[in-house]
């Protein structure tokens, strides 16, 4: 035999030993995503970040706390066999829910609103997912508010029915055991840690774990312009999957050493930036987080390992960040594209509209007006 067909039997026998498992059952499928190394123009030449694409999980990251909340209130008694699970959401959880329902044989409802994008409510339907839109949004809530009164209403009108409550139920968080293990097992240490936050359960749940391994963590959190969750006041956000109307308790404020929000049109740049350079890329998510992790790959210490989570893939969003008239149209690319970001001092210290960090975080119920730290 040459050396030709030698180098590709190796090559072969490489690929089996690296491939999945058979799975038997679709949860089987949750777990183990790949990680990817981005660097230029998202960061300097020869620096760059590790990214962990969730994507690849059937509906996205949130795959991992949706089976496991389900499984965990099974096994407390709290969901009874065969009764209807009942959940707000944007979308991903979503899929989430709709594959555990699946899995554990358990009707799904999803409450959402009219930004849904119509690709997943398509898919939502067709994996036997029934979908409850409110129409109006909440006074002071927003859609958020709005969806989480319908839950209540829809819980109140089948007795047994259950809700995850993702936003403030700890199993969210301890879900995520899982994929830190996983970073850890592909990266070794970690020490830089970039996470979108919306419920607050993946940036808790990851860097607890990674924490235990490596106690000098960085935490970098990323929310999105117009969100409540980091003492920003809430308003109208074109971006879905992170940010929030409300202050979930998921959120671990003190673990946190510094927040960035990001605004839509730095997100799309990230996102086709990625796309064009990387051929990976996602939602709004992954184009703030990926903005953020660049950054950082830059100002840190280029020994330090810089690991970043993407929570879904690019499909769900064809109609918006990856449509060039949906874009022209919200004026996303008007915006030059984004090198640093502006500074606060303080999260209430001015309301932001472009991409801007504080390396001051504290739970919005303890701000002062003014932006004066409380004694």
């Amino acid at each position: 035999m040459d050396n030709v067909v030698l180098g590709r039997l190796a090559e072969v026998r490489a690929a089996l030993a690296s491939a999945p498992t058979p799975a038997c059952q679709p949860h089987a499928l949750v777990g183990n995503t790949p990680v990817l190394w981005v660097g230029a123009p998202l960061a300097p030449p020869g620096r760059g970040f590790w990214a962990k694409l969730e994507g690849f999980n059937p509906g996205g990251m949130k795959d991992r706390p949706a089976l496991h909340m389900v499984r965990r209130a099974k096994q407390r008694g709290d969901l009874a066999p065969g009764a209807r699970i009942v959940e707000s959401t944007s979308g991903t959880l979503g899929l989430g829910l709709a594959l555990a329902g699946t899995v554990y044989h358990h009707p799904v409802t999803v409450v959402t609103d009219p930004g849904m994008e119509p690709i997943v409510a398509g898919m939502l339907t067709a994996y036997g997912t029934s979908l409850d839109v409110v129409a109006e949004p909440h006074t002071t809530g927003g859609w958020q508010q709005a969806r989480l009164d319908r839950v209540t209403e829809l819980l109140d009108r089948e007795p047994g029915a259950w809700c995850p409550d993702q936003y403030n139920n700890p199993d969210n968080t301890d879900s995520y055991d899982s994929l830190a293990i996983e970073l850890i097992e592909q990266l070794g240490g970690i020490d830089v840690l970039v996470c979108a936050v919306g419920t607050g359960g993946h940036s808790a749940g990851v860097a607890r774990l990674l924490r235990r391994f490596n106690p000098d963590l960085t935490l970098i959190g990323v929310d999105t312009i117009a969100s409540t969750i980091f003492g920003q006041p809430a308003g109208p956000r074109l971006m879905r999957g992170l940010g929030s109307s409300i202050h979930p308790r998921n959120v671990d404020y003190d673990a946190f050493d510094e927040i960035h929000w990001v605004a839509p049109s730095e997100a799309v740049w990230s996102c086709r930036t990625l796309a064009v350079t990387h051929h990976a890329s996602g939602g709004w998510s992954v184009g703030a987080v990926a903005l953020v992790a660049g950054w950082a790959a830059r100002i840190f210490d280029p020994e330090l390992r810089i690991a970043a989570v993407f929570p879904d893939g690019p499909s769900r969003y064809f109609d918006t960040i990856y449509n060039d008239t949906y874009c022209e149209e919200h004026g996303l690319f008007d915006a030059e594209p984004p090198i640093e970001p502006d500074t606060i001092g303080y999260p209430n210290e001015r309301v932001v509209h472009s991409w801007t960090r504080c390396t001051t975080v504290v739970d919005p119920k303890d701000l002062t007006r003014g932006g004066e730290q409380p004694p």
